[in-house]
């Protein structure tokens, strides 16, 4: 039996938690239990990297006894079944005080679901938001961690060991409560998809509308990436385009099948937003778009389906391009606005206490989202932590009015071409909806009190009002029904 020497457990040691618990065993201080269902990879491990300090355990019990107490684990398994199974082996050898940090893509109400069951044992659960793939798990994620108060003395000194540092700063804060970690994970996941489907439709159209080479629009990409577009999402762009397959010697992009894969986070954020009420229409577009590219088969049978007569070309290259960079940034900020309207409202349904600003400020690290323009969302939620709309910031009003006048260039442009720009579309959308003076929604609202009797509001007195609508619908009568 192992001496209970280990501050810290990892349990699940796939390329994710084999990494992880490198992280963690290479930080001063640390040494690490590590545990895996298969002994062969807990062999494995330890085999090949003999100077980490861990303790390689062979059963729960065996887990459990090499652990400090608090007892403090960190599960690494895949979400869903997988992950309850592991928690339930764990609550059979932990006792009162111990933790349990599940560190997959759970969904939150799951984990709000578990932890609850747990914490009637006496044991704490926290939810964690791990963020920057296999690399960042390796050098340095975005935490995002949910969990009781007393679970963060014990937990948060060891997170902010393996961190990701951005400016000084450790990229890991106590989210709040329960499924609060899980959730902005989520909302972190959604802004993903957004902004990687935004680069593609920008790469999309200038490769269409310039007729360059894939290699020569990643030189465009990097260029961006020297200014305010600077995210570790538009590096890796540059870097995918200039890659050539070692089979044909043609672009990789171009043998790579345009069909985009997702693990269901980014369905979630939609799902979530749209029981909350809140719009998210660029995450939702850019689900969507994935969802589209999935299904071949109806993709082929519309191939003869009519588009545009005249071939789509553009007269002013730079001009172009530097219009859709514009459009690029501006649509990123709808994005990203969405993404903290989802936070906010997430937290008065749940009854969580989020620190936007502290969230803007741990996606600068360690993250697949990471960005230079992080920084301005956190000093806008400094400036102004109630900030109903971070489009109305005054870093962001700018940048919005610098950029629309190409935004809607390149929309009008891409629809007349008959290019899919369903992000850079719908954000665009977004933007002028919520700007609006008022909104048709009073047609809607009078459909719906025709066929349902589903009543209005007016807009010249209090009260709530339902039209006998007559058949011809040349007499009406309102009524307060308040």
């Amino acid at each position: 039996m192992p001496e209970a020497s280990a501050n810290i457990g990892v349990v699940g040691l796939a390329v994710m938690g084999s990494n992880l618990a490198r992280n963690l065993a290479s930080r001063e201080g640390n040494t690490v239990a590590i545990f895996n269902r298969s002994h062969e990879k807990t062999q494995t491990l330890l085999d090949e990297h003999p100077e980490a300090e861990f303790i390689g355990t062979s059963t729960y019990r065996e887990f459990a006894d090499s652990l400090q107490k608090p007892r403090t684990a960190i599960i690494m398994v895949k979400a869903g079944g997988a992950t309850d199974a592991v928690i339930d082996s764990l609550v059979e050898v932990f006792e009162p005080g111990d933790i349990i940090v599940d560190g997959g893509n759970s969904y939150f109400p799951d984990t709000i679901r578990r932890e609850k069951a747990v914490r009637e044992t006496g044991i704490n659960f926290v939810g964690a938001g791990i963020s920057g793939g296999e690399e960042g798990a390796l050098l340095g994620p975005s935490i995002m961690p949910g969990g009781s108060d007393a679970s963060w003395v014990t937990l948060g000194p060891i997170l902010k060991s393996i961190a990701a540092v951005a400016e000084g700063e450790p990229c890991v804060t106590h989210v709040g409560h329960d499924g609060a970690g899980h959730f902005v994970k989520m909302v972190h996941n959604g802004i993903e998809y957004a902004d990687m489907q935004l680069i593609a439709e920008a790469y999309d159209l200038i490769r269409r509308g310039t007729g360059k080479s894939p290699a020569e629009i990643a030189e465009i990409f990097a260029e961006w990436n020297k200014g305010e577009l600077e995210s570790y999402l538009i590096e890796i762009t540059a870097e995918v385009l200039r890659q050539v397959d070692a089979e044909t010697g043609r672009p990789l992009v171009d043998v790579i099948l345009d069909q985009a894969g997702a693990k269901g986070t980014g369905a979630w954020t939609v799902q979530t937003a749209l029981s909350l009420g809140v719009p998210v229409s660029g995450i939702a577009e850019a689900t969507f778009a994935r969802s589209l590219s999935s299904h071949p088969e109806q993709r082929a049978a519309a191939a003869s389906l009519p588009g545009p007569d005249e071939e789509f070309s553009v007269e002013d290259t730079e001009a172009f391009i530097e219009d859709v960079r514009l459009a690029l940034y501006a649509s990123k900020i709808v994005a990203y606005s969405q993404g903290f309207d989802e936070i906010r409202a997430g937290a008065a349904e749940y009854g969580w206490t989020i620190d936007l600003g502290a969230i803007s400020k741990i996606w600068r690290g360690g993250c697949i989202i990471r960005a230079q323009f992080l920084n301005r969302i956190a000093d806008a939620y400094a400036a102004a932590p109630e900030l109903p709309v971070l489009l109305t910031a005054p870093y962001f009003t700018e940048a919005i009015t610098r950029a629309q006048g190409a935004w809607r260039r390149v929309v009008v442009t891409a629809a007349e071409a008959g290019i899919p720009a369903p992000a850079f579309s719908s954000s665009l959308s977004y933007y002028d909806g919520i700007r609006a003076d008022r909104l048709p929604a009073a047609l809607v609202q009078g459909q719906r009190d025709f066929f349902g009797a589903h009543t209005y509001k007016r807009i010249d007195k209090e009260g709530t009002f339902h039209t006998q609508w007559s058949g011809d619908r040349t007499e009406i009568e309102a009524e307060d029904t308040h």
